[in-house]
């Protein structure tokens, strides 16, 4: 079950950051050791009441000059329109209605999309109720005010969010077809493996037609077993600025991983592995979601017998965090190893949602405390009582302990590559969530 996207689209400075990360309080999803994702908090998963979501920031380069504020809020309007299930219009109540809001008002009215008008800065309701109606002739309905700032309002406005989302029972019976979602740089190949895929005699292809988003969904049977591939490949919009583009791909990768259980991550064997690449590797690890890293045009490169180790252990350095992926060798343009890629998504598909019983992986664990005693911290050591699988993809596992401090980072890595040497997971990340109780408590 993917969850919904939330978009958050407005004119420079009326507070779209403030409220993303006023929603997104400080526990933004990001992983400390994921490189070059930090920098730019595009996306950040935010739970109200009992529905979670993902929220993204279209904002970015904030432009000088009137008519670019424009066009730059149009592209955000499209991206928003594109990639979202509901879109949050943010006007700023102290700078009133301007000709640009109406102008993306327009393009939002038209698409049909779900969109919820916040004024923003309404930092005192009975100074700044009248001006609130002022929004109303935009013609997108009620408009919603709130303080971003002093976090005024904002129960109201999720509620008003929330009541777009899809209906959860309507998406779960077609959520038994495994998505794949095929991410990677411009150019790296994307487009080049979906259709050899689709070109191959077994496979059998149908269009999904009216996905929401404009990643191109495509139903293939492959062995007698249905697969729903989501190419991000014609995700590339024309645009001056190189550096939105990459953003805004980005922020397009980020919905595609968002909904796929399983993400083949492509890597250009020409140029090896690129920030971009980590940053997006980053967001699947991040996720939880299976992953195939593909080293693709592999038929290009000069190899001796070295080769393979080479680029493999440099593939390994440069995401050390998730040493879990597989990587392999392939070429979309001659079709090579891609009955292997398939082999490999199964084998991935099946780990993201292996369960181990409660007794035999209490097993494993005190086998590793006795290996390994864990780490104690002023004359008090950490105690591991109990450990349990709560859900799976990923696969998360609650560890019991007598005092959550004392659970280092390190002893945490230490038991999942326990966990790993015995039960595999090759291909999915493994979730971690310490909690406390006391002695002999039940």
């Amino acid at each position: 079950m993917s969850k919904p996207i939330v978009a958050i689209v407005g004119r420079p400075n009326v507070g779209k950051s403030t409220l993303f990360n006023a929603l997104a309080g400080e526990k933004i999803s990001i992983v400390k050791d994921t490189p070059g994702v930090t920098r730019d908090r595009i996306y950040a998963e935010v739970t109200w009441l009992d529905k979670t979501f993902t929220m993204i920031d279209t904002g970015g380069i904030e432009p000088e000059s009137k008519d670019i504020i424009l066009s730059q809020m149009r592209e955000q309007a499209q991206i928003a329109i594109d990639t979202a299930d509901v879109i949050v219009f943010m006007t700023d109540v102290k700078q009133g209605l301007v000709d640009a809001d109406a102008k993306v008002a327009d393009m939002l009215r038209r698409s049909n999309k779900p969109v919820v008008l916040v004024v923003n800065k309404v930092d005192s309701f009975q100074k700044y109720m009248l001006d609130t109606y002022e929004f109303y002739n935009l013609g997108i309905g009620e408009p919603v005010p709130i303080s971003a700032a002093s976090m005024l309002g904002l129960g109201d406005m999720l509620d008003k969010v929330a009541e777009h989302f899809p209906n959860q029972e309507q998406e779960e019976e077609e959520d038994d077809i495994p998505k794949i979602a095929v991410v990677g740089k411009p150019n790296v190949g994307k487009s080049s493996l979906i259709n050899k895929i689709l070109g191959e005699d077994r496979v059998i292809v149908s269009n999904i037609a009216g996905t929401t988003r404009d990643a191109i969904d495509t139903k293939v049977v492959y062995k007698g077993r249905e697969y729903t591939f989501i190419d991000t490949a014609g995700l590339r919009r024309k645009n001056k600025i190189k550096e939105e583009l990459e953003r805004y791909s980005i922020i397009r990768t980020v919905t595609a991983v968002e909904r796929a259980d399983v993400v083949v991550m492509m890597i250009d064997a020409t140029e090896g592995v690129t920030e971009q690449d980590a940053k997006i590797a980053g967001i699947a690890h991040d996720r939880g979601k299976g992953i195939v890293i593909a080293v693709n045009k592999w038929d290009a490169i000069e190899k001796n017998d070295k080769t393979i180790y080479k680029f493999t252990n440099k593939v390994r350095e440069t995401l050390s965090y998730m040493p879990y992926a597989e990587i392999m060798f392939i070429s979309a343009q001659t079709g090579q190893r891609i009955p292997k890629l398939f082999e490999t998504i199964d084998m991935v598909l099946e780990n993201q949602t292996l369960r181990i019983q409660t007794g035999v992986l209490n097993e494993i664990i005190s086998e590793a405390i006795a290996m390994q005693q864990p780490p104690s911290d002023k004359g008090k050591r950490l105690k591991i009582f109990y450990t349990t699988q709560v859900s799976v993809k990923p696969p998360t596992f609650v560890i019991f302990v007598n005092d959550k401090e004392l659970m280092h980072f390190s002893y945490v890595r230490y038991l999942e590559n326990k966990i790993r040497e015995a039960f595999g997971f090759k291909g999915t990340s493994l979730k971690f969530i310490i909690r406390e109780r006391k002695e002999g408590e039940k």
